[in-house]
């Protein structure tokens, strides 16, 4: 009864994909992929039919998976210290320590809490005969939960009756159980998310973690190791303790004083921080030793030898090329099995003996002779197919499916009820990884028909639960942010600000203008070109407005100032919340719309919608919990902006009163704050060329503002 509510549930959420995938697209649900050395940002692809794991089925699955993941714990401890599995026969030391992903410069390091693996990544597939197989562990920075914890809180919002009425267990509690690991071995300070930055493939899932934990997303410049403890640098130059950092970069990019020396991502002294027990690392560096695709041949092995009992999942059976017999097996049945190297992930380095000719197989046979301990060779397990709407048919059709189940450690270990499950792009293909065209569905993991969801779902709060309403840090009657923003966010709210009021104010102006040239001639739009320093030799004036409207490779173009603003606002999710980033998404999209169809007579119309958005935007930070400093900067940077283009386009003085008093209202916001750099050398810049313009009172009136706020810093000992 349960199963048939599900899948009457799943039947639903198809006749409303379009909608599902408009709302994943607007809160801006991406990942990036690199293609021929370039960085290309694309929204994940989401089929609506999701996974449907039966209750009872789960159950085995999560025993299952709480003893690997335990046995995998157990292992790391024990190769980092006693190393009683090697010294007693179980596993060959040379297994371990030509690992990769073994570190000797941890060796002898117990992580605080002792746990090594905070959170695991378990790859599985079911066979066509139902049975379950473990295909790889992922120990290092697994990652994908964002996805389905974000597409199901859209599908309950899509259909809300048929959730209330169908019993699919909760998954709304993955950021607790992540944050509650975090804090259980945590030391003494804050927590943070270490990203290495925009251009990572997984950098939306950073902040949003970031944004549902409560935890401050950071960047490497952000942090410090002085004295042997870890620090984040926030953007007046003082110093917070970190406690917790969950790292988003692999080991060997984390410290360049223990690592990889030509790292320029890495935090310099991390690992002596680590060392010293004066910072937790989620997940531990060294995991590798454990996640290799070698040492994944002897955890069944490591199930006995720690815990004393059988494993409940599975191992597809493998083959080890070091070992004699499995090498002869390989070369025997090289066309029937699927050889891996095991340095290479994301799908890449598999290789179906079946998909190569003779000469291929031989070259591939000489390379496992001369390197055995690179390749392990599997039996080609067929995956049961699921069906996934084809995107451009609208018809169901089957697709090779694997499930990323996510397993996380902390005092206890859990297993989330939910899962990522990823899907081939092309039928009958078994690689599923979003690296290789992928995409995603969610995973519904049944209630019994006799209880209640097995999970808590999150309490609800009429405020967002990271901002309090009492600030701790306010002192002398000074707001002080009660959450600290480093230098690169100071500076990303500002040019936040700057831009979207770039866009809003230029498309304002820019309507008349072009309006007057469609009653007279082109030559009634060289003022407005003169104003913006735009070119005015312009002879196809038509050509000249869609490089002004739409060419993103042109720096003074609307799409540029759109995308920039975007850029912007993406790292602060954390701070503003992926509600109000919808707006900047939506925008950005508009103005790509509106440039797929720029001939026709009636995208001016997107325009308005653009500025709609912003409108949208600008309300929405307004009337949120956000800290009035983070506020007031954004907003300073914004009437910054609308004094410089109100000054280029020659409006009077009555006209700037308006945005001088929110100056004021707002430089009032910062009174006894650090100065930011970037908004000192705004005002500075403009107040050097209005004179110029012709509002030398104007300039005095910025330049005032501009020294008392200097003044009070100055006179502030806590700022």
């Amino acid at each position: 009864m349960v199963v048939s509510a599900a899948q009457q549930l799943a039947s639903e959420l198809v006749n409303r994909r379009d909608a599902l995938n408009r709302e994943l697209a607007r809160n801006g649900v991406r990942f990036g992929i690199y293609k021929n050395g370039e960085y290309h940002d694309q929204l994940f692809p989401y089929d609506p039919i999701p996974r449907i794991i039966d209750s009872d089925e789960f159950d085995h699955l999560e025993a299952g998976l709480k003893q690997r993941v335990n046995a995998l714990n157990a292992y790391l401890r024990d190769i980092y210290s006693d190393k009683r599995i090697v010294r007693d026969g179980v596993i060959p030391e040379e297994f371990v320590y030509t690992c990769s992903g073994y570190f000797p410069q941890v060796n002898g390091v117990t992580p605080p809490g002792g746990v090594f693996a905070h959170v695991a990544g378990e790859d599985l597939v079911q066979g066509e005969d139902g049975a379950w197989w473990v295909l790889e562990d992922n120990l290092r920075i697994p990652s994908g939960a964002s996805y389905p914890l974000f597409a199901r809180d859209i599908e309950r919002r899509t259909t809300p009756r048929l959730f209330r009425d169908v019993r699919v267990r909760d998954n709304r509690d993955y950021p607790r159980l992540l944050r509650k690991s975090m804090d259980f071995v945590s030391t003494e300070g804050m927590a943070v998310v270490l990203s290495p930055g925009r251009y990572n493939s997984a950098f939306f899932e950073h902040a949003y973690l970031a944004e549902k934990t409560g935890a401050t997303l950071v960047f490497p410049e952000d942090l410090e190791v002085v004295d042997g403890k870890l620090f984040f640098l926030d953007y007046a130059g003082r110093r917070h303790r970190v406690g917790v950092l969950y790292r988003r970069l692999s080991d060997e990019f984390l410290d360049p004083f223990a690592f990889n020396p030509d790292s320029v991502i890495g935090v310099p002294g991390l690992l002596s921080a680590y060392r010293a027990g004066n910072v937790a690392i989620v997940n531990a560096p060294g995991n590798g030793a454990a996640d290799d695709k070698a040492i994944y041949y002897f955890v069944p092995h490591m199930i006995r030898y720690y815990l004393g009992e059988e494993p409940i999942l599975n191992n597809a059976p493998t083959y080890m090329p070091l070992f004699e017999r499995d090498r002869k097996e390989i070369l025997d049945r090289l066309g029937e099995l699927v050889i891996k190297d095991v340095a290479e992930a994301g799908g890449y380095g598999v290789v179906f003996g079946s998909s190569l000719d003779k000469d291929q197989r031989e070259e591939l046979a000489a390379k496992i002779v001369e390197h055995p301990r690179r390749f392990i060779a599997q039996e080609v397990i067929q995956f049961k197919d699921i069906d996934v709407v084809d995107s451009a048919t609208g018809e169901r059709t089957p697709r090779k499916c694997d499930l990323r189940a996510f397993v996380l450690t902390g005092q206890n270990t859990h297993v989330w009820y939910s899962g990522l499950t990823r899907y081939s792009s092309v039928p009958g293909q078994m690689i599923v990884n979003s690296s290789q065209g992928g995409g995603f569905k969610d995973t519904w993991v049944l209630a019994k028909d006799d209880s209640v969801e097995r999970s808590t779902p999150p309490r609800v709060e009429l405020i967002d639960p990271r901002i309090s309403t009492v600030d701790p840090t306010m002192q002398a009657g000074v707001a002080q942010p009660s959450i600290p923003i480093t230098k690169s966010k100071v500076e990303n709210l500002y040019w936040l600000g700057r831009y979207t009021e770039r866009v809003f104010t230029t498309l304002n102006t820019f309507l008349p203008f072009y309006d007057r040239v469609m009653d007279t001639d082109m030559d009634s739009f060289r003022p407005f070109a003169r104003a913006l320093d735009l070119p005015q030799d312009f002879t196809d004036f038509d050509t000249f407005i869609t490089s002004f409207l739409y060419d993103g490779a042109n720096p003074d173009s609307i799409r540029s100032a759109i995308r920039s603003a975007f850029m912007n606002a993406v790292p602060l999710r954390p701070e503003l919340g992926s509600r109000l980033l919808q707006y900047i998404e939506l925008a950005m999209g508009g103005i790509d719309d509106a440039a797929a169809h720029s001939s026709h007579a009636d995208d001016l119309y997107d325009h308005r919608d653009i500025n709609d958005l912003v409108l949208s935007f600008w309300g929405g930070i307004e009337d949120s919990q956000i800290d009035a400093p983070l506020k007031a900067l954004l907003f300073l940077g914004k009437y910054l902006e609308r004094m410089d283009l109100y000054t280029r386009f020659g409006l009077s003085e009555d006209g700037l009163l308006a945005p001088m008093r929110k100056m004021r209202t707002y430089m009032q916001v910062l009174d006894g704050l650090q100065m930011p750099e970037c908004l000192d050398s705004g005002f500075m810049w403009l107040i050097e060329r209005l004179p110029e313009r012709g509002y030398v009172r104007i300039a005095a009136e910025l330049g005032g503002m501009l020294s008392g706020l200097r003044t009070a810093h100055n006179e502030n000992p806590n700022a």
